[in-house]
C-alpha cells in the first residue's frame, strides 16, 4: 500500500490537469487501511469527486443499486470468504455497465487474465505508485483497456465485418457453433473461420475472453 500512496518520481503539479473528475468511485475491499489510503488519493488528485467503500460483494451490489451513476469501481480480487470476480456476475443481473478495475495483490499472469475474461477494463497491482493509479484512470477516460503487463490494446478492432459481428452477438448469447450455423445460415467450416478472426482481432484465446473484451469494447 505505501508504493500505492507515496511515488517520488510523481510530479503532483501535473496530475488531474485538463481532466474533469469522474462523478463517484467504489472500493470494493475488505482491508480499511488500504481502502481509505486509496480514497484519499482519489480525492487528493481530483480524479473523482467522491468516493463510496465497501468490503464485500452484496454491500457493493447495494451500494450501486443506491448509485447508479457511479463512474468506476475499484475492486479487490480476493474478499473475506467470497471471490471478488463475483461481481460481474451481479453487475450482469443488474444491467449495470459500470467499468471495473481490479486492484489487487496478486499479480501474476493467471489472476491478470481471469479478471480480464471476467470484463475487467483493467488491472493494477496494489503495489503501483501514484502516478500509475493516475495513468489508470486517464486511460479509462479515453476509453482504453489498462492491461499494460499484457500489453493489450485499449482500442476496439476496426477490421471486424458486418457477418463476423453477427457470430460474435450469437457467441455472447451462448450459441454453440451449430446453432450458430443455423441462424446465420452458415457452413460449420465458415463460422469457425470467423470465430478464428474474431479471436485474433480482438487478442483473446477462447470464448469467454471473447464476450468479456466484446463486451467491454461495447461492440455487444
Amino acid at each position: 500500500m505505501d508504493a500505492l500512496i507515496t511515488d517520488e518520481a510523481w510530479d503532483t503539479r501535473t496530475s488531474g490537469r485538463g481532466d474533469r473528475p469522474l462523478s463517484r468511485a467504489l472500493i470494493v475491499d475488505d482491508h480499511p487501511f488500504f481502502s481509505d489510503g486509496l480514497a484519499s488519493i482519489l480525492t487528493a488528485e481530483q480524479l473523482v469527486c467522491s468516493v463510496g467503500k465497501v468490503s464485500s460483494v452484496p454491500a457493493a451490489l447495494d451500494d450501486l443499486r443506491t448509485n447508479p451513476d457511479t463512474s468506476l469501481v475499484l475492486l479487490d480480487l480476493t474478499l473475506q470468504g467470497e471471490a471478488g470476480l463475483s461481481l460481474f456476475r451481479g453487475l450482469d443481473e443488474m444491467g449495470l455497465p459500470v467499468p471495473v478495475v481490479v486492484i489487487s495483490s496478486r499479480e501474476d499472469e493467471t489472476s491478470v487474465r481471469a479478471a480480464r475474461a471476467a470484463g475487467a477494463m483493467g488491472f493494477m497491482p496494489k503495489s503501483s505508485g501514484r502516478r500509475t493509479l493516475i495513468r489508470m484512470i486517464q486511460c479509462l477516460r479515453g476509453g482504453d483497456l489498462f492491461y499494460p503487463s499484457l500489453q493489450l490494446s485499449g482500442r476496439p478492432p476496426e477490421q471486424l465485418t458486418p457477418r463476423q459481428l453477427d457470430v460474435l452477438r450469437l457467441l455472447a448469447d451462448g450459441l454453440p457453433n451449430k446453432r450458430i450455423c443455423q441462424e446465420l445460415d452458415l457452413t460449420e467450416h465458415t463460422v469457425k473461420t470467423h470465430l478464428k478472426a474474431i479471436f485474433s482481432q480482438l487478442g483473446v484465446h477462447n470464448r469467454t475472453e471473447c464476450v468479456a473484451q466484446a463486451r467491454s469494447f461495447g461492440l455487444i
